[in-house]
């Protein structure tokens, strides 16, 4: 399995689109609302524009996207990390997150945001990743935690 990555572009909307409903339908239906399913390609453009995102592609076909940006001095936020099922617990996400986090050398911190009661998440970030529960709070009507990976 040959995992690579390449930057989004905004042509690239509706392929994403696609992968963020397949990843995020389980969670919509789990939790009635879910801000990463069911964006409109004119949504995902935005986000393509204010959200740098890679696409993660498997053997050359694409599996995921994962996106980060710097939100102030040393500190990067991953947006969106996701991966369509039937590709999951492969590894490529823990793959993303050690790609994404060697990306930016400058970084002392990086931070997420998942739903606490998803506890397949917290455990593939915390276990596997590295990240520690910094914090909770309430996004909509799903509690989240705030984690956080310190370099």
């Amino acid at each position: 399995m040959k995992i690579e990555y390449r930057k989004a572009d905004l042509a690239d909307a509706e392929l994403l689109t696609n992968i963020y409903d397949s990843a995020f339908y389980d969670d919509y239906v789990r939790f009635g609302e879910c801000p990463a399913y069911g964006k409109s390609k004119a949504a995902m453009e935005k986000s393509i524009s204010e959200y740098p995102k890679l696409i993660i592609l498997c053997d050359s076909e694409p599996a995921g996207c994962v996106s980060c940006k710097k939100i102030s001095d040393r500190i990067y936020e991953i947006g969106c990390l996701c991966v369509v099922p039937k590709l999951q617990g492969k590894g490529i996400g823990t793959h993303a997150v050690k790609y994404v986090t060697s990306l930016y050398k400058d970084a002392e911190k990086f931070t997420l945001i998942t739903p606490i009661e998803k506890k397949e998440n917290v455990k593939f970030y915390t276990e596997k990743c590295g990240f520690k529960i910094e914090s909770t709070e309430t996004d909509g009507n799903v509690k989240v935690a705030r984690l956080v990976l310190e370099k």
